[in-house]
This record gives structure tokens, sequence and C-alpha cells, in this order.
């Protein structure tokens, strides 16, 4: 008995031996750095990798260019506060109920449920318990009560603010709104200098002090979310941009790219670049509407299911083991937990579920394709399905939307009627997967959801300004 247990024993460090000399081809003793960036309501156009050439952004067109572009990349939903709660549990947020953004509750739902619902797992607890140290910084949009706090996520560091958005030059003491006091559990925070300045060098801390330790760094932005205001430097730059809104926003983009140079110089200064995969992604498409961004080539903004609501600029970024290059198959942002949990060492067991796929295997081993696979979108009034290259949005008040992405990537040509078995066998595609979707936890307002139908008769710019 006592030769079995040995037997055994040896056995059991023998696994996790091989464990920690490989890891996806890696040493798995080097479990990478995680850094998720995410500015919040950034034009797909706004960015020098997607062509803008009138807002400058070199440290996100290194990035790219010396990472993976995904032409294809998705968010789970055109609104900030669902598409957080996808991008940081890995699971389609309307399967548990996140279906409407957070703006209060209405009349017969409990208040208690207005937030990410505590039951689900964010990545951070995932990364947390395989050793890492997970910070938030910035922006977390889900959920205010104490329950739903990011220290009580799986975050271990907290700096910024529980709402969907704040001013960046003013947070007051006893404050309100966009002009609430800042938090930290770490240290008691600064006055405002310029928030997206302001977020950067916590970053820069972070990374600093934690340097010789696995971490996870959630660098949550809010720029070039409303309200739009760039400092007097910045707009000096882009003073040449007639349209005041238009000025201040590429101002605000501008001090967006700065800030993730810094992140990168931090890495790179405490010798942590070649260990740390950098992913940076928008949280949703942007608001034309209301801060002068530009989704071009796609139709649609922030707010609806047409591409430029949900299709967005998606960089993953680790020189030392992805080839950089373009990647055109479709991916989305409920990719990234999964990918996360398994280049940390994470092991799939029949309690760990997520809606997206883990992409290491394929961006590793970049010859490699990433499957087919059907995408599903809703929110509130609005749903969508993606097939291949067909794409169908349902709408109350229309007959369906019907999309061949192949020939017409700015949705111009509603082709439904055209193809009535392709829009019948989407139809029933998307509303098998609607009717076993739980009820959501809170609503929106309806002037919401009577705005959401108006964006879709719109018309908005499909080309780069000069």
């Amino acid at each position: 008995m006592l030769r079995l247990m040995i037997d055994r024993l040896f056995l059991l460090l023998l696994a996790a031996t091989m464990w920690q000399i490989t890891l996806n081809g890696q040493p798995a003793a080097q479990q990478p750095n995680l850094v998720l960036i995410v500015a919040d309501d950034l034009g797909f156009a706004d960015v020098g990798f997607n062509g803008s050439t009138q807002i400058v952004t070199p440290h996100l067109d290194q990035l790219a260019k010396t990472g993976v572009i995904f032409t294809q990349g998705y968010v789970s939903s055109p609104v900030c506060s669902p598409s957080r709660a996808g991008l940081l549990t890995g699971l389609n947020q309307v399967e548990f109920g996140h279906d409407n953004n957070i703006g209060g509750s209405q009349p017969g739902f409990d208040p208690h449920y207005l937030g990410l619902p505590v039951q689900q797992q964010t990545i951070a607890t995932r990364l947390q318990r395989l050793g890492y140290t997970c910070a938030l910084i910035g922006k977390w949009h889900l959920g205010e009560a104490a329950h739903f706090h990011p220290l009580q996520r799986g975050f271990d560091e907290f700096w910024g603010y529980t709402r969907g958005g704040h001013d960046y030059f003013v947070a007051e003491v006893d404050g309100t709104g966009y002009k609430a006091p800042l938090e930290s559990n770490f240290k008691t925070p600064q006055t405002i200098s310029y928030l997206t300045d302001d977020k950067g060098d916590e970053c820069v801390d972070f990374i600093g002090r934690h340097a010789d330790h696995p971490f996870f760094l959630f660098a949550s932005f809010n720029a070039p979310h409303t309200p739009m205001q760039a400092t007097a430097q910045d707009l000096q730059r882009y003073e040449h941009i007639e349209d005041l809104k238009r000025r201040t926003y590429a101002a605000m983009v501008y001090r967006l790219d700065v800030n993730v140079g810094k992140i990168i110089a931090a890495l790179e200064n405490r010798g942590l670049r070649d260990n740390t995969l950098i992913v940076f992604i928008s949280d949703n498409g942007g608001p034309t509407d209301s801060n002068a961004s530009i989704n071009a080539p796609y139709n649609g903004q922030k707010g609806i299911l047409l591409e430029g609501g949900i299709h967005v600029p998606f960089i993953i970024n680790w020189p030392q083991m992805i080839s950089e290059g373009v990647r055109d198959e479709p991916v989305t942002a409920l990719d990234l937990a999964p990918t996360f949990f398994a280049l940390a060492g994470g092991v799939m067991t029949d309690e760990v579920k997520f809606s997206g796929i883990d992409l290491s295997p394929y961006i590793l081993q970049s010859a490699k394709p990433i499957p087919d696979r059907t995408m599903l979108w809703r929110f509130t009034i609005s749903a969508a399905i993606r097939d291949g290259h067909w794409k169908l949005v349902r709408l109350p008040d229309r007959l369906p939307l019907l999309f061949d992405l192949r020939s017409d990537r700015s949705e111009q040509m509603n082709v439904s009627l055209k193809n009535p078995k392709r829009t019948a066998k989407m139809l029933k595609q998307l509303g098998d997967w609607d009717v076993q979707l739980p009820h959501p936890l809170f609503l929106e307002g309806p002037i919401w959801r009577v705005r959401q139908l108006s964006l879709y008769d719109k018309e908005y710019q499909l080309q780069q300004p000069r």
C-alpha cells in the first residue's frame, strides 16, 4: 500500500513538472502577463491601422504592425455594459440575462440584480485562482452595489469608478454621476489632471509594482466616450478640423493612443514585453451622433446591430509568440476570456464554460485557420445572426434585413426577399436560440428602445474623412 501511494505521488509530481515544462509550446513557469486595453465608444475608422489619416495613433499602429489585426473582430453587444459583461465572462451575456445597458431599474425589477450576476465568474476570478494578480484601472459599469464591486469579482486592485462614465477633469468629494469621487483600495486617489493620462499613469504604476509576478491588467479607458473633453494642447494639435465635436473627439483618441504607448513602454522598461500578451479592442462601435466618431466602411453605430455597432478595432499582440499579420476570420470578444484562461494554464472542465473559443491554437500556430461558427446577438428589441458571409438582423417594425457581407460589407442591400429560403433558415436559427434565453434581469427605459429603432433609419458616413 505504501509503495502504491509513493508511485501515485511520483506520477502526480511528474505531471506537475510536465505542465511546468510546456504550455502551448512555451514554458508554463513563464505564465504570460495579460494586458487588456479597452477603448470606450471608439469608431472603427478612427485609428491609423484601420485607415485613418485624420487621427494620428502611432502607438496603436505599431501594436497592430507587430501583432495580429483581426479585420472581422466583433463584440457581443452594441452598448457598453452588456458588451463588458460578455468580454469579462467569455459568455454571451444574454444567456444570463444581462441584455440591457445599466441605467437604472424599471418598475417591477429588483435593483438587487442591477449588475453582472454574482453567479457568473469573471476572467479575473479565474486568473486569480491561477496565481495572477488582477487589477482594474478605470471604468467598471457592471453594477454599483457592493456585491457587484470589482473587488468582489476577482480584482485585487481597483482604481476608477463603477458608473458608465466620468468627467475628464473633475471628481468632487461629494460629487455624483460623472463627477463622483474616484475609488481605490490601495491609495488615496490623486486629484484628476486629465483622466485618460491618470489612467495611463496608474497602469504604469501597477506594472512597476507587480513586475515580478504574473498579472492581468484591465486598462479600462473611457475615451472617447462623452463628455467631449480634451486638453488644450491636444485641441490645438487638431485645430485644422473645423467641426468642434470632431476636433475634440480626435484629440481624445490621440491622448488615448499616447497612454497606450505609456503602457507598452512600461512593459519594455521592466523587461516584460516578451512575456506579455496585449489585446486592444473597443467595447462597441462609435456613437456617431454623440461623439462624432466614424465607423466607415461599416453602416450603423453604437446601439444597433448593424456592423457599425458591433464590428470593432481588434488587435492581439505578443511578438515573442505570435507572428504579425492580418487575419480575416470572424472572431469575437467572447474569445478573449477562454484564450486568457488557456494561456494562464487553466484546464477546461464541465464547470468551466465559455461561449467563445480559445484562440491560442490558431494564433500561436498562425497557419491554422480559425473554425467557422455561427454568431448570435440580441440587444433589447433587436437580434442578429451571422452564418458564414450571411448576416440577418431582426427588428420589430419591419421585414428582416439580410446582407451578404462578402459583397456588401457596408450593408447597403437588403436581399432577404431575393433569398427567401436563406432568410427563413436564419430566422429559424435565431428564433430557436432566442426563445431559450432567460428573462432580462433589468430593463432600460422605453425611450432607449424607440431611439434604437430610429438609428436603423439614419444615413452613416461610409468613407474615411480626408
